[in-house]
């Protein structure tokens, strides 16, 4: 199931960590890879106990103080909660690397000019390769796009922005002005357009809402494809290849 930021169940029996092959709980490593979301500005996805979450970037990492600063703004969704809640989920992904770490002591911290979300160190994080699902950001101009009706509104034609593409599903963007939608629906006739060779219509099934930082005037639909005819399955993972190659090609 395409559910990117959500966290993964990671309970154990009692008597065996089964996914210690996935931790890291080296200082240095750790800290390493929470600077590197920090470095790259890369999303955070924070998941609260009652199944509220919002997605901002790691500001700042104090090894020394074993501190942690996320950007925050009081006006966005689901930050009271976390805020009252003390504790979160963290999702992030460095290319195809998810990274899942559990925050502890929250404290909205107020300043002048703007606000950050501060939490302790994790003393560990769990670092996921997810090489079948490679996850695509689209930049620039000619970032694909999915076309469709709104679920409550069939006259209104929407043209949404894809934020990330898998093979598993996608993102979209749904600005501030258009009306909501809600997570567990069905959109059907959804038209994707890759680029100019790569189009295909299909079912989307909306898995989450997320609140995206205030900047981003729109909030994130994660979706899952609900189905993907054989011969389109190849066409997507064929652009998601080739994507891949040019990135790492660009960043030698």
């Amino acid at each position: 199931m395409f559910q990117d930021t959500r966290p993964a169940d990671l309970d154990s029996d009692g008597s065996t960590d089964r996914w210690s092959e996935f931790r890291v709980d080296h200082p240095r490593e750790l800290q390493a890879l929470l600077r590197q979301l920090c470095d790259g500005s890369i999303p955070v996805h924070l998941n609260a106990p009652d199944g509220t979450g919002l997605t901002t970037t790691l500001w700042s990492v104090d090894a020394g103080a074993g501190r942690l600063a996320f950007s925050a703004d009081e006006g966005i969704p689901g930050l009271q909660s976390l805020v009252e809640a003390d504790e979160a989920v963290a999702v992030a992904y460095l290319d195809s690397i998810k990274l899942q770490f559990e925050l502890q002591g929250l404290l909205l911290v107020r300043g002048a000019r703007a606000c950050a979300l501060q939490a302790e160190i994790p003393r560990a994080l769990y670092r996921f390769q997810r090489r079948g699902a490679y996850r695509v950001r689209p930049h620039g101009r000619q970032a694909p796009t999915a076309r469709l009706r709104h679920p409550s509104i069939p006259d209104m034609a929407l043209a949404l922005r894809v934020i990330d593409i898998s093979a598993g599903g996608c993102a979209l963007l749904l600005p501030h002005d258009v009306p909501a939608m809600a997570a567990g629906i069905l959109i059907a006739d959804v038209q994707i357009e890759l680029d100019v060779e790569t189009r295909f219509t299909t079912t989307l099934a909306l898995r989450h809402v997320t609140a995206l930082p205030a900047d981003v005037q729109g909030v994130r639909l994660g979706c899952e494809w609900a189905a993907l005819a054989p011969g389109t399955q190849r066409a997507l993972q064929h652009w998601i290849d080739v994507t891949q190659k040019r990135r790492r090609l660009m960043s030698l």
